[in-house]
C-alpha cells in the first residue's frame, strides 16, 4: 500500500466540497460539507451505542437499509440532537441534496456535529447548498474543514492498494477531538473507495475493523450522541466484486484498517487540549479481548493521562488501571515500559517496579508521541489503544463549549 493525497476524493468518481453557510457564528469556519459519488455505491455504517442518538443517525439508518447510497451531507456547529423536529430537519437536508444534485434523498447519508439540544434551521443550509454543489471538485480539504468542531487540524488520509489485479484507492476524512470514547463507532468518519465490494461484505469489513480501530480510541471517556462511520464503495476501479470471504476480502480489510488506524492516531493526537499522542500497546495477553480491555483501560485513566502531561513516569497508575479493568490476567507477570523518539525505559517487571533514572524518564516522556508498552506474559493476545494526555486546556475548552 502507498500513501497518496486526496482524502475522500482520491478514489475514482468521488467529489467533495465544504462551505460556510451560517450555522456557525464564525464566518471563517466552514460548517457544511458534501461528498458525492458519480454512481450509486455500496454503503456500510456503524453508529454510536449511546441511547440518546442524533436525528441524522435515525435517518441515515433508514436510507442505507438497502445497502446503497450516493452522497453524504454533514453540518457542523449543531448536533441536531434532542430536537423535536430533528428528523424533519435531517430529511430536509437530504431533500436539499436531491434538489441541487438530482441524487435521490433516499440515497443520501446525513450527519451533524456540534452542540446538543440547540434548534437547527434549514434556512442557512438551503442558502449554502448552491455554492456547496457548484464547488464540488477533486479536493477534499474544504469538506474535511466543514465537519470540524473543536478540531485544530483537518484529518484526512488516502492509500492505493491492489485488488484482483486492479489498482484501487481508499480515502477518508474524519473529525473529533472531544466527547470521544467510541462504542461501535467514532466521532464522524467518512470513507470512500473505488473498490468493488458487496454491501454485505463491506458491512462485515467495517464492523470487524472498528473493534481494533475506532473502538480503541479515547480522549475523555465520553461517548457522543452522533458518532458515525460510513463507507461508500462505488466499484469504479473495475476489480471483480468482493462478494465472499477470501484473499481479496482480507486485502480490502487491510487497506481499510490502514486508513482507520491512521485516523485513530490523528484524532487522539488532536484531542482537546492535548500535547501528546499516547499509544498503549499490549502483548502477551490470554486473548485479544483481554488485550483490548487492558489497553483501553490504561488509555482512559485520567490519572495516567495527567501524569503523561507532566512527563511523570508514574507507572503505578498503569498497574492501577490494569487492575480495575476487569481483565483476566496474572498481576505478577506484568511488565511495563515507556518509549518515544528519545529512547525506551523499563519501569516494571514481574508486577514490581525496577530502578530507573528519573532524568531519563523525563526526557522520554517529554516527546509528543509516547508508546506505553505492556507485556502481560500470559499468551499471544495483542491490541493497541490510542489516547492523549489530560491538560489544563481540556477543562478550558469544555468549560464554555456551548456559550
Amino acid at each position: 500500500m502507498k500513501k497518496i493525497a486526496g482524502g475522500v476524493c482520491a478514489a475514482q468518481g468521488f467529489k467533495a466540497n465544504g462551505v460556510h453557510c451560517g450555522i456557525r457564528k464564525n464566518k471563517t469556519k466552514r460548517d457544511l460539507s458534501l461528498i458525492v459519488s458519480d454512481v450509486r455505491a455500496a454503503a456500510a455504517c456503524v453508529y454510536t451505542q449511546n441511547l440518546v442518538k442524533g436525528a441524522p443517525i435515525l435517518v441515515t439508518k433508514k436510507h442505507v437499509e438497502d445497502g446503497y447510497a450516493q452522497a453524504i451531507v454533514c453540518n457542523s456547529g449543531n448536533a441536531n440532537t434532542c430536537n423535536a423536529d430533528g428528523v424533519e430537519i435531517a430529511e430536509g437536508m437530504c431533500a436539499l441534496v436531491e434538489k441541487h444534485t438530482g441524487i435521490p434523498a433516499g440515497d443520501v447519508v446525513v450527519a451533524s456535529t456540534g452542540v446538543i439540544g440547540q434548534p437547527l434551521s434549514l434556512d442557512p443550509i438551503a442558502a449554502g447548498m448552491d455554492p456547496l454543489v457548484k464547488g464540488l471538485g477533486e479536493n477534499s480539504d474544504f469538506a474535511a474543514q466543514g465537519i470540524m468542531t473543536t478540531d485544530t487540524v483537518e484529518k484526512q488520509i488516502a492509500y492505493t492498494f491492489t485488488l484482483g489485479g486492479k489498482e484501487c484507492r481508499i480515502g477518508a476524512i474524519g473529525k473529533g477531538v472531544g466527547m470521544i470514547n467510541p462504542n461501535m463507532a467514532t466521532m464522524l468518519v467518512f470513507v470512500t473507495t473505488d473498490a468493488a465490494i458487496s454491501p454485505e461484505m463491506l458491512q462485515k469489513a467495517l464492523s470487524m475493523d472498528v473493534q481494533d480501530s475506532f473502538n480503541m480510541v479515547s480522549v475523555d471517556g465520553d461517548t457522543s450522541t452522533n458518532d458515525m462511520v460510513c463507507v461508500l464503495a462505488n466499484g469504479l476501479a473495475g476489480n471483480e466484486c468482493v462478494a465472499a470471504p477470501g484473499k481479496d476480502f482480507m486485502t480490502f480489510r487491510k487497506a481499510l484498517h490502514k486508513v482507520t488506524s491512521d485516523l485513530c492516531r490523528k484524532i487522539a493526537k488532536d484531542g482537546e487540549g492535548a500535547t501528546k499522542l499516547l499509544e498503549c500497546k499490549v502483548s502477551g495477553a490470554k486473548s485479544k479481548k483481554t488485550a483490548r480491555i487492558v489497553a483501553k483501560s490504561v488509555i482512559k485513566s485520567s490519572l495516567f493521562k495527567a501524569a503523561m502531561f507532566g512527563a511523570d513516569a508514574n507507572w503505578g497508575r498503569v498497574l492501577c488501571a490494569i487492575g480495575y479493568s476487569g481483565a483476566d490476567l496474572d498481576v505478577s507477570k506484568i511488565g511495563v515500559a515507556f518509549k518515544s523518539r528519545a529512547g525506551e525505559l523499563i519501569v516494571c517487571r514481574g508486577g514490581s517496579g525496577v530502578a530507573f533514572s528519573e532524568e531519563e524518564a523525563k526526557k522520554i516522556l517529554s516527546e509528543d508521541v509516547i508508546d506505553v508498552l505492556i507485556d502481560l506474559g500470559d499468551g499471544n493476545g495483542r491490541a493497541t489503544a490510542w489516547g492523549c494526555d489530560l491538560t489544563y486546556d481540556y477543562v478550558k475548552i469544555n468549560g464554555d463549549y456551548r456559550t
